[in-house]
């Protein structure tokens, strides 16, 4: 890339994001060329995501190259903020004590439970039966 500031890589659940920063004026572009609004259908989910620039004011400073896969809408808008969050200390080292304090840089490592043999799902039983 030509002007590439940072890259880094953020995960969630079971979803992987890439992404590299740029000098710009603040567009994104995710996942071969689809806008944020266009990819990730909730608002709520889009301000997640891209609430490291909010919390260091760096929203129209930098374009934004995405890629994101596994997963769901909701792990993989966590692993962008996850990933955008790392790209953005590796650029400023001084952003990184803000980004701490509200928990961006902190891995959610909250995963599916795996099925157990001899069981319908993770925790549930069958029924029990005494005769």
């Amino acid at each position: 890339m030509v002007n590439e500031i940072a890259a880094a890589t953020g995960r969630r659940k079971t979803a992987v994001a890439r992404v590299r920063l740029m000098s710009g004026d603040g567009k994104c572009v995710i996942n071969n060329n689809k806008q944020p609004a266009e990819y990730i259908p909730s608002e709520a989910l889009r301000n997640y995501m891209l609430q490291p620039l909010v919390i260091t004011n760096m929203v129209d400073k930098f374009d934004l190259v995405v890629s994101v896969k596994g997963g769901g809408v909701s792990g993989q808008a966590g692993a962008v903020r996850h990933a955008l969050s790392r790209a953005l200390v590796m650029s400023d080292a001084s952003l990184r004590e803000a980004l701490k304090k509200a928990g961006c840089l902190t891995r959610d490592s909250r995963m599916k439970e795996r099925k157990k043999p001899g069981q319908p799902g993770a925790r549930k039983r069958f029924q029990f039966s005494k005769r």
